[in-house]
């Protein structure tokens, strides 16, 4: 049961398409802060499960959603990737076609920044807004109403869309225009990559070396070494637990979007490129749905 407070914000009317493992939870704290939610998912069952755990509505088609109840306000998409998104905003049955004049669609999907500058121009073409917003903080951060969410477009949209949005993530900020949410989210996977590559490494040493490795881990948690990686992943990859929500696979779409916006701006990404494959290997292995910090399984082999 959802037991977290929200600030006081004047109920919307919002849809929320697509109820993945942070979709569901997302539209749920909307549901929770008394926002008037009508969700979609591409599988019907997913809808009808979220409408009996937190009421609302469902709706056949990303239309429908839009439209139900005289017009959402905000509608927010969290699907799998560039084409997913174009599926639920464009065509006869897409929110576009639904949304009503003004309203303002927030895209929460890892997506390119390409399609993200394009359906923001289609958007304004049709006196619609769209605002691309990623988030970080994993299923947990869903969950727990934590999210991180770094947002590109314009900023009177913005500026209306976040209220609502905090009932969710505890950080909601513009980073720039269009597409430049999705890019701050390639940033985030960089880092991402990197950290876990040499935790993993380090983990990997230690064991070797016959060390008490929770307790290390302990002791250079409390120093320059320190990050939430470590905090919330270090202990498991030592216990060999890979089962903690963002998989292998997403992490690899992830970073494919990366590198194919480093070979558009010049950008050099040796290690990322390098830890991309080593992504690979871990799928070879059987490990396209363990988490991302199983990298750490291909140095005990």
């Amino acid at each position: 049961m959802n037991t977290r407070s929200y600030d006081p914000v004047p109920p919307a009317r919002v849809a929320f398409l697509g109820l993945g493992v942070m979709g569901h939870p997302m539209a749920g704290h909307l549901a929770g802060a008394g926002h008037h939610v009508t969700v979609y998912n591409r599988s019907a069952a997913k809808a009808r499960d979220w409408v009996a755990r937190h009421g609302g509505a469902s709706a056949a088609t990303p239309r429908e959603a839009a439209e139900a109840g005289g017009g959402a306000d905000f509608v927010f998409a969290c699907v799998g990737n560039d084409d997913d998104l174009r599926a639920v905003t464009l065509g006869e049955t897409g929110a576009y076609a639904g949304m009503k004049p003004g309203a303002v669609f927030v895209d929460h999907t890892t997506a390119s920044a390409e399609v993200a500058r394009a359906l923001h121009a289609q958007a304004m073409q049709l006196g619609l807004h769209f605002i691309d917003a990623p988030v970080s903080g994993g299923q947990a951060g869903a969950v727990n109403g934590a999210l991180t969410v770094m947002c590109g477009g314009d900023a009177a949209p913005f500026d209306a869309m976040r209220p609502v949005a905090l009932s969710f993530a505890k950080a909601v900020t513009r980073v720039g225009a269009s597409g430049a949410g999705q890019l701050a989210k390639m940033v985030n996977q960089i880092a991402i990559a990197g950290l876990v590559q040499g935790l993993a490494e380090a983990i990997a040493f230690g064991q070797r070396a016959g060390l008490d490795l929770p307790l290390v881990l302990d002791v250079i948690g409390k120093g320059a070494a320190q990050s939430w990686q470590m905090d919330n992943r270090g202990k498991t990859m030592v216990q060999d637990q890979f089962d903690f929500g963002f998989a292998v696979d997403w992490m690899r779409k992830d970073l494919g979007l990366v590198l194919d916006e480093a070979r558009r701006n010049g950008a050099q990404l040796p290690v990322t490129a390098l830890v991309d494959q080593f992504y690979a290997e871990v799928q070879a292995l059987g490990g396209r749905r363990w988490d991302t910090s199983s990298l750490i399984r291909r140095l005990k082999r």
